[in-house]
């Protein structure tokens, strides 16, 4: 990647899903009509713009921080408010409506391996379309939207761009910004419909394999689980090809892979954590990508930005909640020192 540019933007603004996430530490996940047991109950962080801003602000991320979305007029929608503020995240754009409630969602984790469930309410964050955004007034370098899929008003037909997330993604390249976009994991067929048409507006796109299998159309994970490294490479090609403009990385709890517009592959593999060291798998995602928008704003090497995103997605397994469990940079980076990585992926031929 190129060093920083020339102009005089910096900082990211991340806009999108807020979310209060209620995690409920449960023993077993129940079949129907039968009871599963609490075993503890915490609240933290929950959607793209919310986890990814306290993620680089508790890893002391050198540039300026802003929000953008919509909260309710309630206690949850002010407690997400002043949490940015005690981080030091600009809420200037980051509005509160009486139209609807803040959104939540009830995450329930399963002792033992970590496997979750969710329960959201979409509240505020359907009415967010991003339209109060001046992006020629707003000096970010960097603009990350997420969740496509979640963001009912951005999901939108538009006449022009396909969907009004493409549209809003586009007025911020226009201004000189470059762009990111997430995707939310969901079994459906939408992919095609809402996240093809942004990723014409996309210079960075950032999604785990299932995600990107579902929008390419590619299996990644075959029945028996494994990684099909060859499928996965296919559809980060398939990516660019349908418009993402600089650089596609896919992550997968087994690593993370990357390949430039220019072509070029990097891989690189998650930390060998103990079973005792991961309190819930939450936010994970959200750590890797805000470890790969903090190199991708300095300027660092492809390489050195997945290492980072690892480390950082390695700091925050270590508590149930999304961002809690993520401390410093050198903190995180130190991890992969005391813990090491996983065995080499096999990348296939």
């Amino acid at each position: 990647m190129n060093k920083r540019s020339a102009n005089d933007r910096c900082g990211l603004l991340a806009g999108g899903n807020w979310i209060i996430d209620l995690v409920k530490m449960i023993d077993v996940y129940p079949q129907p009509e039968q009871l599963a047991n609490i075993r503890s109950q915490s609240e933290g962080t929950g959607g793209a713009p919310y986890n990814v801003s306290i993620d680089l602000a508790k890893s002391g991320a050198p540039f300026p921080l802003f929000a953008a979305g919509l909260v309710g007029q309630d206690s949850l929608g002010e407690h997400i408010r002043e949490t940015c503020r005690r981080h030091k995240i600009d809420v200037h754009h980051l509005g509160t409506t009486p139209k609807a409630p803040t959104s939540y969602t009830d995450v329930m984790t399963e002792q033992g391996h970590g496997r979750r469930t969710f329960f959201h309410a979409r509240g505020a964050n359907a009415l967010w379309c991003g339209d109060d955004l001046d992006f020629k007034r707003i000096p970010v370098r960097i603009f990350h939207l997420g969740y496509l899929l979640l963001l009912d008003a951005l999901d939108e037909p538009d006449p022009r761009f396909g969907t009004r997330a493409a549209r809003l993604l586009a007025k911020a390249q226009a201004a000189g910004v470059k762009t990111c976009a997430d995707v939310v994991s969901e079994d459906s067929d939408r992919f095609a419909k809402i996240v093809n048409p942004a990723l014409k507006h996309v210079d960075y796109c950032i999604l785990n394999e299932i995600e990107a299998g579902k929008t390419t159309g590619f299996k990644i994970r075959p029945p028996d689980g494994s990684l099909d490294t060859v499928a996965l490479r296919h559809a980060a090609g398939a990516l660019l090809q349908q418009g993402v403009r600089e650089l596609v990385v896919v992550h997968f709890p087994e690593g993370a892979f990357a390949r430039a517009r220019r072509g070029d592959d990097f891989w690189q593999a998650s930390l060998k954590l103990p079973a005792d060291y991961i309190a819930g798998t939450a936010g994970a995602g959200d750590a890797f990508c805000a470890g790969v928008l903090y190199g991708l704003h300095e300027g660092w090497d492809i390489q050195r930005c997945l290492l980072t995103g690892v480390c950082i997605a390695a700091a925050s397994l270590a508590d149930a909640t999304c961002t809690a469990g993520v401390k410093s940079l050198s903190t995180s980076l130190a991890l992969a020192k005391k813990f090491g990585f996983r065995k080499s992926l096999d990348v296939g031929k």
